[in-house]
């Protein structure tokens, strides 16, 4: 039974490495661009410091490689996503164009932002990753697959077992990821409660 929100079962499309242990949300998305009222417009600001220098002028990074532009699948290396709570590092990372991320681990708390956005966010051995990575560089045509629901991760003639959080994995699956759409679906129930909590005026 599906939920209020789409499923994501599979993410397929080109990928984009972007190598290095403990790349932290200042670095996906700096300090000085959350001061936005929507997060329309942030994919043009992700990795921004490590993409320009001071003179905005572009440095050697795999988001500002033409072979990597219309990407959608990011390979990445241990504990991504640490540091900062900051659920822009994941909206940055979705409107740059990407729908899935492949690494060998994931902060909690970036993870969770990624699944709020119906962005799975997928595990796999350090060995597997570095591969993938690197057939990505020599392929960047090339489609890869992230099978969320065999948790399987496919490229060229490869398959490489994945993993994720259980509770991730159903959130996915059944498309209840979009809390707020889950609420909106379960409106009459949220009133009803609210009508019989004793500290509401319903």
């Amino acid at each position: 039974m599906s939920g209020p929100a789409d499923t994501v079962t599979e993410v397929t499309g080109a990928g984009v490495p972007v190598r290095g242990n403990d790349i932290d949300t200042d670095q996906i998305i700096p300090a000085r661009f959350l001061k936005v009222v929507t997060f329309d417009g942030l994919g043009e600001f992700a990795f921004f410091d490590q993409r320009f220098d001071d003179d905005d002028e572009p440095k050697a990074h795999p988001f500002n490689e033409p072979q990597y532009q219309g990407a959608s699948v990011l390979a990445v290396n241990a504990n991504f996503g640490c540091g900062s709570s900051r659920e822009h590092a994941p909206q940055a990372l979705m409107r740059w164009g990407i729908d899935a991320v492949v690494g060998e681990s994931f902060a909690e708390i970036f993870a969770g932002n990624c699944l709020a956005l119906g962005i799975p966010t997928v595990t796999a051995d350090a060995e597997d990753v570095r591969a993938l990575q690197d057939w990505i560089a020599e392929n960047p045509d090339g489609d890869v697959e992230v099978d969320v629901v065999n948790e399987e991760v496919r490229y060229g003639d490869t398959t490489i077992d994945a993993d994720m959080d259980d509770a991730q994995h159903r959130a996915l699956v059944d498309g209840v990821w979009d809390t707020t759409a889950l609420m909106g679906s379960n409106a009459d129930a949220v009133a009803e409660t609210a009508a019989n909590l004793p500290y509401t005026d319903v």
